[in-house]
């Protein structure tokens, strides 16, 4: 039995950062009864990205043992907004917007974890009721002093940051959570510490055997430096194609790529060392890839992806920059091609820095940006940086004013 709870003890801490604490937690699993394992998201944003999956990936891991997952829905602390993290305050949603982002969240929540092993609440529920009283309640037991022991509040403080009271009441709230849902266990990203120890404070207070913690680190986007963020252009959404989930897995460093295998997969670290980076790579946007649009639409990008990098050919289908003069600086022709693109987050001086980099080719060759790019009658190719390709063809029915 001690064995058995040891295994299964390891595979919930592989990844983590902290685990508060491991004793208690092999107590509450020698109990060997269904443990209720609290998640909660505030709706403030509808998608959903692989930063957000290294807890939904563990909370998959506690319904595999036979644990009930309890995913909490911020309902009602979305209109706060969790400061966790944050530099400012943020803006209160609209019921409106929380309600929208509730529906699409929870769509694509359901393509991880068991819908049926899944007990979906509202935290609106109980803290409509709580009123005055109950709100000054919670707020009498924690002083200003210890909220600002979190390192967000101190740096905001320190910094002549302002920071609201409705957000030293978000953690109160949060904690109050875990006991109104009666969680055993609480799980979170390491910067929502501070929010799970108030929940087992309150739990604490309130008769109930405390929460055990368990965070998990926040996953670097495709940057290699900053958290992953669709703010900061550096995520692969779970909405991603096929195509662009394995491209931008594959653009990734080694490095990194080792910490998705740990915090993505249960692979064996080990023996994915073992292997030529280029194919632990392939192997690993292969196995995301595949969990999420399936192994047929997994296999086809990893060839498509061999077909244009390894192969050097273009892709199949490129999208299509029409021009009216057939003479070109190649900045000045790029920046045509993609000022109105809205995923497009290349400005003028980052394409001129890319071109000097030699990042961009022309017909297959890297080109400098002194040499005038001429378009004949089939067109010409260009591939701007690792992913983005274009053809490029002359139109000359095009206003002048329009793409010149």
């Amino acid at each position: 039995m001690a064995n058995n709870i040891d295994n299964i003890v390891s595979r919930i801490k592989r990844g983590c950062s902290e685990l508060i604490s491991e004793e208690e937690l092999k107590r509450k699993l020698a109990k060997n009864v269904p443990l209720r394992v609290k998640f909660g998201v505030d709706p403030t944003s509808p998608d959903i990205h692989l930063g957000h999956t290294v807890l939904l990936n563990k909370l998959k891991l506690f319904q595999e043992l036979g644990h009930k997952i309890v995913f909490l829905i911020g309902d009602f602390t979305a209109r706060i907004g969790d400061p966790s993290g944050r530099s400012e305050t943020r803006p209160m949603l609209s019921l409106e917007e929380i309600a929208a982002n509730v529906e699409t969240y929870q769509s694509q929540v359901f393509r991880i974890l068991d819908r049926d092993k899944t007990e979906v609440v509202f935290n609106s529920a109980w803290l409509k009721g709580l009123g005055a009283e109950g709100i000054l309640k919670l707020a009498s037991q924690y002083t200003v002093s210890r909220m600002l022991e979190r390192d967000d509040f101190e740096k905001r403080y320190k910094g002549g940051q302002p920071i609201s009271i409705v957000e030293f009441l978000y953690p109160l709230l949060q904690g109050y959570d875990s006991v109104a849902v009666k969680a055993d266990i609480e799980l979170g990203g390491n910067d929502q510490k501070f929010n799970l120890l108030v929940g087992r404070d309150f739990q604490r207070g309130n008769n109930q055997e405390p929460q055990v913690a368990l965070t998990m680190p926040l996953l670097e986007g495709t940057d290699g430096v900053r958290k992953m963020s669709k703010s900061y252009g550096n995520y692969i959404a779970l909405n991603d194609t096929p195509k662009d989930m394995f491209g931008k897995i594959m653009s990734i460093s080694d490095e990194l790529m080792l910490k998705y295998y740990e915090l993505l997969t249960e692979e064996d670290i080990t023996s994915v060392k073992a292997l030529h980076p280029r194919e632990a790579k392939a192997n690993l946007g292969e196995i995301i890839t595949a969990r999420y649009h399936g192994a047929e639409a997994a296999k086809e990008a990893h060839e498509g992806f061999d077909n244009v990098f390894s192969q050097k050919n273009n892709p199949e289908e490129m999208e299509e920059c029409r021009v009216v003069r057939s003479t070109h600086n190649l900045s000045d022709l790029i920046w045509l091609c993609v000022k109105d693109d809205p995923n497009n987050k290349l400005s003028k001086n980052e394409i001129r820095r890319l071109i000097d980099q030699g990042g961009v080719k022309v017909a297959g060759v890297k080109t400098d940006n002194k040499t005038p790019v001429t378009i004949g009658p089939e067109g010409v190719s260009i591939q701007v940086g690792k992913r983005k390709f274009m053809k490029v063809v002359v139109d000359k029915s095009l206003p002048w004013s329009g793409r010149d």
